[in-house]
């Protein structure tokens, strides 16, 4: 009896961890001053990391469009806009896609990973990065 217990439990504790380790939801992100700046919607689909920006806040603008953005994206609103394009995951990383920058109109290549109710999100130039720390939304502010 012990041995069911203790197993289902073990079985328990892998799959809170595994779902610990999903990037799916909403998640804050911030200026470098700290002040909140959006949320974005994270999924996964078809094996791939996308992030669509869900809203925007401390703007003076109501959905201000991307300016610097290049091609098809100059112009459009942030809202709604896909900041995270296609990671796939790896060795609980998920890489080997880009990650957009609306302010700078930037596309950059990107890893994601999570750590808790953390998302790293870090954005490549060469051998130069920058990580950024998003935190998971529990509710809308």
């Amino acid at each position: 009896m012990r041995i069911i217990i203790v197993s289902t439990l073990l079985l328990s504790l892998t799959a809170l961890a595994e779902n610990s380790k999903d990037p799916s939801g909403l998640w804050n992100t911030f200026g470098n001053d700290g002040t909140l700046k959006s949320s974005v919607n994270v999924s996964v689909d078809n094996n791939q990391l996308f992030g669509i920006v869900n809203n925007l806040y401390n703007t003076t603008e109501n959905n201000p469009v991307c300016l610097k953005c290049e091609g098809s994206l100059k112009g459009k609103p942030v809202l709604g806009m896909q900041v995270i394009n296609g990671l796939r995951l790896k060795d609980d990383v998920w890489q080997k896609g880009t990650l957009l920058d609306p302010e700078s109109g930037n596309t950059y290549k990107g890893k994601v990973w999570v750590d808790g109710d953390i998302l790293y999100v870090r954005g490549y130039i060469g051998f130069v990065y920058q990580t950024q720390i998003w935190q998971r939304a529990t509710t809308m502010p």
